[in-house]
């Protein structure tokens, strides 16, 4: 994942310890510049962060001190300040991700437009032959309910054979990347009597399994908004890993968030005035008139998907 140098260069980080007045968290202190591993060679590391728990309750209260009067009350607080949207005091802490992922990846990453993002330039260094290659368990067929999804895994053979294709074409790709940069894989000069095509175009032969780098820092109410699309079960398997990973570090930098996140964001589900309605209905033992309800058919299906007890009473 690192070279020998780069291996260094974390170790040295975080060994290196610097006073201060500002409030730390012991348990994102441990993990700081530590490269977290997903997807084979992709990691995010953590690599700053300002506030925590106490800074939010902090700006909540806009109190002078530390701002933390109990455990209780602050884990009180912040559940409060989640479960009405209060977002502002989420938005004083702020972190700093460094990432490798391919570049499919980053492209839905980076719809997330609310993050200050460096990304490594393909225009200025040469970018090195690492790719992303799925599980053959997670090769799957087209889902046949969802243009955007994954359907069932394909047979093993049939898997094997794909992931023959992308090996054979994200090698021939760099191949031809390194032929039009005119040096080998050690950076050395092929042919000194040739002209080296600019790397803003060699590039575009390369596949978006790539890999890449980027530094991603954004206040936590964004990031847990990020984590609220991408940790879950209908994101694309490979951004959800790396929003899994991010959701771990997030539970070690600031817990009682990551708490009221999971309660009232993550494993919260919002229902619209006609689904609120019809569960009136149900609970009060009228019938439902589904037709009349105002629900279309996909908000039946994920209502009956919510509360499977009441789809008799909605006549599925």
């Amino acid at each position: 994942m690192f070279s020998t140098d780069q291996k260094s260069e974390i170790d040295a980080a975080r060994a290196d310890w610097a006073q201060t007045r500002r409030i730390v968290v012991p348990a994102a202190e441990e993990v700081l510049y530590e490269p977290q591993p997903v997807l084979g060679t992709g990691f995010v590391r953590l690599v700053d962060y300002m506030g925590g728990d106490a800074a939010i309750v902090q700006g909540a209260r806009v109190s002078y001190g530390r701002g933390t009067r109990s455990t209780s009350d602050d884990r009180g607080l912040i559940r409060y300040l989640m479960r009405h949207r209060h977002t502002s005091p989420f938005e004083l802490a702020v972190a700093k991700f460094h990432v490798r992922a391919p570049i499919f990846v980053t492209r839905q990453w980076f719809r997330h437009r609310t993050a200050s993002i460096n990304e490594y330039s393909a225009r200025y260094s040469v970018l090195e032959k690492e790719f992303y290659f799925p599980r053959p368990e997670d090769i799957a067929q087209q889902s046949a309910s969802n243009k955007q999804g994954r359907g069932d895994s394909l047979p093993a053979d049939a898997a094997q054979h794909v992931l023959d294709l992308l090996r054979e074409d994200a090698s021939r790709c760099y191949d031809h990347y390194l032929e039009m940069l005119n040096q080998d894989e050690e950076g050395n000069v092929v042919d000194p009597d040739r002209p080296v095509v600019a790397r803003e175009l060699a590039r575009m032969t390369l596949p978006v399994n790539v890999m890449t780098q980027f530094y991603w820092q954004l206040n936590l109410w964004n990031l847990l908004h990020f984590l609220r699309l991408r940790a879950d079960a209908h994101a694309q398997y490979e951004i959800r890993a790396y929003a899994d990973t991010i959701l771990n570090l997030v539970e070690r930098w600031v817990p009682l968030t990551y708490e009221a996140f999971r309660d009232y964001m993550q494993e919260a589900a919002l229902l619209s005035g006609p689904a609120l309605r019809a569960l009136r209905d149900v609970l009060a033992g009228r019938e439902v008139d589904l037709q009349a309800s105002g629900l279309s058919k996909r908000e039946v299906t994920d209502l009956i998907g919510l509360l499977p007890e009441i789809g008799p009473r909605l006549g599925r």
